[in-house]
């Protein structure tokens, strides 16, 4: 009997829990995206380095992608899911220590233990995915990430509302991030969600080179990729490049809410559409949107075209993100799923760290044309790898 077989029953009330730690594990991202780049301004002796506390949340996410799913594979999605909320509370209690000491290298080294309750996070939609029918893959993958529209509209509001609660500017923001990590903790304990059988937990599949050299597999990281590459590329800059502008913190939550909203919302019906009008045609307009965006971006520094472009930013990495991770179901054998959603998770975030720390460096040094200039052969290469899969399929057809 397979672990889908015993969990069908409960699969809306798993996918139900898994959004709403979803939810929780985007307002800590989010909230982190807000400060930690106008801290890193605040401690660093070099204005370079002020997105470095957000690089390093990335990487410690990167490094701990492969490990959180092999741990899964053989512990469980549960006990996972409360290892990395663990990892969550710890990160954020020592980013408010540091800022307490007013140490950058500190603040560095607590968002890498938050980088790998990130990871564990990650894994929410695979976890959708094991619980529920067959039927439901594309559905419970964008339901699960749908809980994010949740941290959209509270993360920067944890901002705001806590960035002066305490003497020390922040300091009460990383402590309601420490509290927010062990209520997605106590979620993750509800989750029901069995093992993986013997077979798949003994089973090595077939060696990745073999996997990795397949279309559907390229194509799926690429997308995933390129999507997370531009988004947080700019993302990341956004909160600098407002201040730059002369446009107030509020207005920067604002843009940031409406960015995240723009990430989640669609996946009530993202699913539908793939089911409806194919998986690649989906990535296509995905792509298509960050286009968009980088136009609206190039075309003014007003608070609408903020608006406007990190709206269509966060629409079309949301078809892309729910697309590529579609496609790299259809990929693996299930004894390979953890291996093949753990690389594919970090080549995704190695990618977003080095975006998020060459964010920092292209503001400062080219200024934001220049760095939404660079975002277009990332789009463009996403467009072109979905257009040829398309064809290929096609053709076989």
């Amino acid at each position: 009997m397979t672990a889908v077989t015993v969990a069908a029953p409960h699969y809306r009330r798993n996918i139900g829990l898994l959004a709403a730690a979803q939810a929780l594990l985007l307002t800590n991202g989010v909230t982190l995206v807000a400060i930690n780049g106008l801290l890193g301004l605040q401690l660093a002796t070099d204005q370079r380095l002020a997105t470095l506390p957000i690089t390093t949340y990335v990487i410690g996410a990167a490094l701990a992608a492969v490990p959180a799913a092999l741990f899964m594979k053989r512990h469980g999605r549960r006990a996972g899911f409360m290892l990395g909320a663990a990892f969550g509370i710890a990160g954020a209690l020592l980013s408010a220590f540091a800022v307490h000491a007013a140490s950058f290298w500190l603040l560095c080294l607590g968002t890498v233990f938050a980088g790998v309750y990130n990871a564990f996070g990650q894994q929410y939609r695979f976890a959708a995915v094991d619980a529920a029918p067959a039927d439901w893959t594309s559905k419970a993958i964008s339901l699960t990430l749908a809980g994010g529209i949740v941290g959209g509209v509270i993360g920067p509001q944890v901002g705001i509302l806590t960035r002066h609660l305490l003497p020390t500017t922040y300091l009460a923001s990383y402590v309601a991030l420490a509290a927010f990590a062990a209520l997605a903790m106590l979620i993750a304990s509800r989750l029901d969600i069995p093992l993986p059988a013997v077979r798949e937990q003994q089973a090595a599949g077939r060696p990745f080179a073999e996997i990795a050299c397949q279309p559907t597999f390229i194509v799926a990281v690429v997308a995933a990729a390129c999507g997370y590459a531009t988004m947080n590329l700019l993302m990341t800059a956004t909160p600098l490049a407002m201040d730059i502008c002369g446009l107030p913190f509020a207005d920067t939550a604002f843009i940031l809410q409406w960015h995240v909203i723009g990430m989640f919302a669609p996946s009530f019906f993202t699913g539908h559409l793939i089911k409806r009008f194919g998986v690649l045609l989906v990535l296509l307009v995905g792509a298509a949107l960050v286009l968009v965006c980088i136009g609206v971006a190039l075309s003014g520094v007003s608070l609408m075209h903020f608006w406007w472009a990190l709206l269509l930013l966060g629409i079309g990495w949301n078809f892309l993100f729910v697309g590529g991770t579609t496609l790299l179901i259809e990929s693996c054998r299930p004894e390979e799923k953890a291996k093949v959603q753990g690389s594919n998770d970090f080549i995704v975030l190695g990618v977003q760290g080095l975006t998020s720390f060459a964010a920092g460096l292209l503001i400062s040094d080219g200024g934001w044309a220049t760095l939404n200039l660079l975002a277009l052969p990332i789009v463009s290469l996403t467009a072109l790898a979905s257009l040829g899969l398309a064809i290929s399929r096609r053709r076989h057809a």
